[in-house]
């Protein structure tokens, strides 16, 4: 028999926003504070992991202001808050 934790579950009404407010975006502080982290999707076959990541793919997803919290997957969202924190 085995048993399995989940820190949290997101039901499929979220948005990769607030998946990334609740999970990624404390990681990616820690790293920009010199810290290493690892965001990694883990779910069943066709569950939306892909889609949460990298957004449709397209580079236009990305491009949403550093404000928002929506517009490309976890991938950009992190990326605009790593050169964010550069930019300081």
């Amino acid at each position: 028999q085995n048993f399995f934790r989940y820190d949290r579950v997101f039901g499929e009404r979220s948005t990769t926003g607030q998946v990334y407010s609740e999970t990624s975006g404390e990681i990616v502080g820690g790293v920009c504070g010199g810290l290493n982290g690892t965001i990694f999707a883990y779910g069943q076959t066709s569950s939306g992991k892909t889609f949460t990541m990298q957004g449709s793919g397209s580079i236009e997803d990305g491009a949403a202001p550093a404000s928002s919290l929506e517009g490309g997957g976890i991938v950009h969202m992190a990326a605009r808050d790593i050169f964010g924190h550069i930019e300081k």
